[in-house]
């Protein structure tokens, strides 16, 4: 493989990870195997620490790709506790509040989800990477400063419940660029009259590329080596 001129690579990223650590490791790795200073390399998809998956990396020239990857459509699969409710949406800050779930049926939830489907507005979470007046929405938020970021318009192609343990749902999402999930699970928790945040998260695909053809973090080197000579 060129990485020098360019290559798209696709990896599983860890729990716990941030993207750019995945980036940064395998950017290390090949500038160390081709004993070269500097390679352009970036990632098409940003996935939160506490989320794995699909993670597609260019490098040299076919970083001008990763626009085209980001805006195809993204398969994830999600589990939201349903009752409890956090700041940020997910496991990164802890809970502050709590919600009946006693009226939650299976039928309820199926129910809610259908009405996620097709076109939606979604006010992203204030802990995300959007700008307000040039600055992160999460350095605000985690500073403690009050965030209020526009609704924005986006498309759910599909949505199921693919595992109902109550007070926990798995669903799987197949979704425009711009979704964010921990919203997600914050708006059917609101819909069941209750409240939800993100416990797992998983991209399974984006576009045509799925998990279980992706690279294992742990497998880099070996990938490396049987790829540079």
């Amino acid at each position: 493989m060129d990485f020098i001129s360019g290559e798209i690579v696709c990896f599983d990223k860890p729990l716990h990870w941030t993207s750019f650590t995945l980036v940064r490791k395998l950017r290390n790795k090949i500038c160390r195997k081709l004993d070269i200073k500097k390679l352009k390399v970036g990632h098409a998809g940003t996935l939160d620490p506490l989320a794995t998956g699909v993670m597609i990396i260019c490098t040299g020239k076919k970083t001008k790709l990763i626009e085209s990857f980001q805006y195809q459509t993204k398969e994830y699969v999600a589990t939201i506790k349903l009752g409890e409710t956090t700041p940020s949406f997910d496991l990164e800050t802890e809970v502050d509040g709590t919600f009946p779930t006693e009226h939650i049926t299976k039928d309820l939830v199926e129910e809610a989800l259908r009405n996620f489907l097709g076109e939606i507005k979604q006010i992203p979470p204030a802990y995300s990477a959007c700008k307000i007046n040039g600055e992160r929405a999460y350095n605000l938020a985690r500073d403690g400063q009050e965030v209020n970021l526009k609704p924005k318009i986006l498309v759910i192609d599909e949505i199921e419940l693919i595992g109902y343990d109550m007070p926990s749902i798995t669903i799987r999402v197949v979704c425009s660029k711009g979704t964010y999930i921990r919203a997600l699970a914050r708006d059917i928790g609101e819909a069941l009259k209750s409240g939800g945040h993100l416990t797992a998260l998983r991209r399974t695909r984006i576009g045509d590329i799925k998990v279980e053809d992706c690279i294992k973090a742990e497998d880099m080197d070996k990938f490396l080596d049987e790829t540079i000579n």
